[in-house]
């Protein structure tokens, strides 16, 4: 599985972006896919996951401004990123788990930077 994620960037804080997530490959094996990120110095965290049946998960510090979307037939996930704060400054990076066969185990994009300016 092959990840390639767009849409990072810079923006002032209350501002909104989108991040994109496209997989490529053996894509039929994925089952949940999410955004994590990493900001300087500290360890990477979920941001937000969807499983194949559409199921969401995001962390408490993005519930209610951060939406995780999937298109299945596109092999494509989004975050929609609104009410953007400077402590949401980080590395993203997009994570697609292949659960169970031989190409089981995670994987992950290159990250995009995401800075919020205040």
């Amino acid at each position: 599985v092959q990840l390639v994620e767009s849409g990072g960037g810079l923006v002032q804080a209350g501002g909104s972006l989108r991040l994109s997530c496209a997989a490529s490959g053996i894509t039929f094996s994925i089952n949940a896919m999410g955004w994590y990120r990493q900001a300087p110095g500290n360890q990477r965290e979920l941001v937000a996951t969807i499983n194949s049946g559409g199921s969401t998960n995001y962390a408490n510090s993005v519930k209610g401004r951060f939406t995780i979307s999937r298109d299945n037939a596109k092999n494509t996930v989004y975050l929609q990123m609104n009410s953007l704060k400077p402590e949401d400054t980080a590395v993203y990076y997009c994570n697609a788990n292949v659960p169970y066969g031989r190409y089981r185990g995670d994987y992950w994009g290159q990250g995009t930077q995401v800075t919020v300016s205040s």
